[in-house]
């Protein structure tokens, strides 16, 4: 059998609607088949940990075989998936077209439904997917939540011991108030000398940027504007990855349904959607379409839908961008895995070279945090051992900057430098945006 094909990598539809997907049997059999396929290539044996769980479960059997594992079992390897991709999108020679039809990720996803129609999924896990109830308490009660939250304090150990949150895992900080409600008075006009006025667009919060992190959106905001970018930010609700993480495969096809209904008029009069977060840009752009298919609405999203490098570097091709002084300095990327799974090459690496004198260098590895998963204590560890090669790639010539599209993954590989010893910890790995808006002076 031949690997690899001479067409594009392709997805099918996820069937979560029909009773089929959801055969137990039926499961078994298709697991012990990629198993199969997976444990005789042994290609991904130094992605995420679940290729050298599946390995071992294999080579410890009495038999040396698939066919002879306990199905209990697989439960480990599916909860060590982090849902990246980076399987699916450049290590799998047996993706589709290719007659073997091998797509892990969704794989492990049809597992996790299964999990979740069964009542299986945790408490922990269901709570931490609720990111809008628990952003607008966290930004409604900052203080308190931030003091919560801090690596190592009390409220930790109570965390760890009920949540399973690992005390040490590094936590979100709360702002004071969602970004979308500071907005109106924080756009600046668009500016009419620059080559990209008319343009419009709509800058998506996400969770994280509108009730957590807010420098992205506040840097993307003035960079666009300044290049004759008409702003407006808005978060009508999460884009449903954590659920999407979870396998409760219906709540994020009706969050796709909303939200897209939601954009349709703006959409219509011209923005184009782009969104905070690589994740949800990833969402809204491949797995919603994937979820729902044949819905105009989700479907013309998609093709509205940048992610934030990606309209920087397609808004300087098509109109150009304002004159950006010198800044001399060294910058190392990190190219996030949602930002990979878009397949549409390194765009923030792409963008910075926009700036003069600005010189970026890629590491292209996991940074191992996985969204939530890398939070809870049974993963912490391997959380960090995944991320140290790229948090080492990272490092390599002590760059003036590091960056990276994946704001979790910017403070994740910041927490596996500090826990690995590194001499130099930066202060932030921010959103490359951050440094396109210091080049303009903001």
């Amino acid at each position: 059998m031949k690997e690899g094909s001479l067409e594009a990598p392709t997805r099918h539809p996820i069937a979560w609607q029909d009773e089929s997907f959801y055969d137990e049997k039926a499961l078994d059999a298709e697991l012990r088949r990629v198993f199969d396929i997976c444990h005789g290539c042994r290609r991904c044996f130094n992605l995420c940990d679940s290729f050298p769980t599946l390995f071992d479960l294999v080579d410890e059997s009495e038999h040396e075989d698939v066919e002879h594992l306990d199905n209990k079992d697989f439960k480990k390897v599916v909860d060590a998936c982090t849902l990246c991709d980076m399987c699916f999108m450049v290590k799998c020679p047996y993706v589709p077209p290719h007659e073997w039809n091998v797509d892990f990720p969704h794989l492990m996803l049809r597992y996790r439904a299964v999990e979740h129609k069964n009542g299986v999924t945790g408490l922990a896990d269901k709570e931490l997917a609720k990111t809008d109830r628990n952003g607008k308490l966290g930004t409604m009660f900052s203080g308190l939540a931030n003091i919560a939250t801090r690596e190592n304090g009390p409220a930790r150990g109570v965390m760890q011991a009920t949540l399973g949150i690992d005390k040490r895992a590094h936590l979100p900080a709360f702002a004071d108030a969602p970004l979308t409600k500071k907005a109106a008075d924080r756009i600046p006009a668009p500016n009419p000398d620059a080559l990209g006025f008319g343009k419009k667009v709509v800058l998506y919060a996400t969770c994280y940027g509108n009730f957590n992190d807010q420098t992205p959106g506040e840097a993307a905001m003035k960079v666009l504007a300044h290049n004759g970018v008409q702003v407006r930010i808005e978060h009508p609700e999460c884009c449903g990855m954590p659920k999407f993480e979870n396998g409760d495969l219906k709540a994020v096809a009706d969050a796709a349904e909303r939200i897209s209904a939601y954009f349709a008029p703006m959409i219509a009069d011209g923005y184009d959607i782009v969104p905070l977060t690589t994740s949800c840009s990833l969402m809204l752009k491949f797995e919603w379409p994937l979820l729902n298919p044949g819905h105009e609405g989700i479907q013309t999203l998609s093709e509205s839908t940048y992610d934030l490098s990606q309209y920087m570097v397609a808004l300087a091709k098509e109109c150009g961008l304002a004159p950006i002084d010198e800044m001399p300095s060294s910058v190392g990327v990190h190219f996030a895995c949602h930002s990979r799974a878009q397949n549409m090459g390194p765009k923030a690496l792409e963008m910075l070279r926009l700036i003069p004198g600005t010189k970026p260098a890629l590491t292209d590895r996991c940074s191992g945090h996985g969204g939530k998963w890398g939070i809870f204590k049974q993963n912490f560890d391997t959380a960090i051992k995944v991320g140290r090669p790229a948090a080492r790639n990272l490092e390599k010539g002590a760059p003036d900057y590091m960056v990276s599209e994946c704001p979790l993954a910017g403070q994740h590989l910041r927490q596996v430098m500090a826990l690995s010893g590194s001499e130099k910890v930066p202060d932030r790995i921010g959103h490359p945006i951050e440094l396109m808006a210091k080049a303009y002076g903001f």
